[in-house]
């Protein structure tokens, strides 16, 4: 299976959907289950591959630097004190892997996020993980090794991920226009939150995407919208436009995606995961049933 090593995750975003639980603290490091919301991403990524990370930060971001930074005083206490299952839970877990940081001045969009991380992809193909969504239950999830086998046995200039989305949430995503069926297959168009009526499909872009270093040339022709953002979409049709091949590959049904941007999701999947944890679960279940039939009879 091929393997892309480089990835790039941005984390700029302000979280304002999720005020006040942001105000002090980054979206991507809520707690979710036992861990934030960004480890499971990089969880992700480094069992489908990657070795090298570069977070594309903001103001406020501190937090992730010092949760992916060593921390030999921790890791001694938990072992002078019989701790050292914990070990295995906490990033630092992850030595085979390197963490850069490099931080976008203003938020313009995950089009310019990804700009930011020229120098770092060099002349390589890169994937681009979202740090506010989880692929899988508790990151469980090959869509990235699966994106790069595509990547790869296409020649491709970009694989994006696309999951099947109810006709009514379809204004609120990218809309891919696909060219056949099946798991992978050639992108026509991405059409940027159409109208239901307008749409060419239900498959949503899901939050994962492999790219060539020439989507570096297509962002920097890339015009910024109406709210000032470059859209990574605009750059995606410009490489359709000129005949590159852009391909589309489904999220398998177990890969369902978590993504927080909301306090909706960021309550469904805080309790999915809990509701699923191998040791807390159980008793979750049974002291949530009880508190249900109690305050909540039929």
């Amino acid at each position: 299976m091929a393997q892309i090593t480089n990835a790039i995750v941005p984390v700029a975003g302000l979280g304002t959907r999720l005020l006040p639980a942001t105000k002090s603290q980054p979206k991507e490091m809520l707690p979710v289950g036992r861990k934030p919301l960004v480890q499971y991403v990089v969880e992700e990524l480094v069992r489908n591959g990657a070795r090298r990370i570069l977070f594309v930060t903001g103001k406020g971001k501190d937090s992730i630097e010092n949760h992916f930074d060593p921390d030999d005083v921790l890791v001694r206490h938990l072992r002078e004190t019989g701790k050292e299952e914990l070990l295995a839970e906490l990033p630092m877990s992850l030595a085979n892997v390197q963490f850069f940081y490099t931080r976008q001045s203003q938020p313009r969009g995950l089009g310019d996020a990804i700009r930011y991380g020229e120098y770092f992809a060099g002349n390589e193909p890169f994937v681009v993980a979202l740090g506010d969504s989880i692929i899988g239950l508790h990151a469980d999830s090959t869509v990235v090794a699966r994106m790069a086998d595509c990547y790869h046995s296409n020649r491709a200039a970009a694989v994006v991920a696309l999951l099947e989305v109810p006709k009514e949430a379809i204004p609120r995503y990218g809309i891919a226009r696909p060219a056949g069926s099946g798991d992978a297959f050639r992108l026509l168009d991405l059409v940027e939150k159409p109208s239901i009526a307008d749409s060419p499909s239900n498959l949503a872009v899901a939050a994962r995407y492999i790219f060539s270093p020439g989507i570096f040339g297509a962002l920097a022709q890339t015009k910024p919208d109406s709210n000032g953002e470059i859209q990574v979409t605009d750059a995606i049709r410009s490489l359709i436009d000129r005949g590159e091949p852009v391909y589309g590959l489904r999220l398998r049904p177990q890969e369902r995606r978590f993504d927080i941007g909301n306090f909706e999701s960021y309550f469904e999947t805080f309790l999915m995961f809990a509701l699923s944890d191998p040791t807390h679960g159980p008793g979750l279940r049974r002291k949530l049933t009880e508190w249900l039939d109690e305050n909540h009879p039929d």
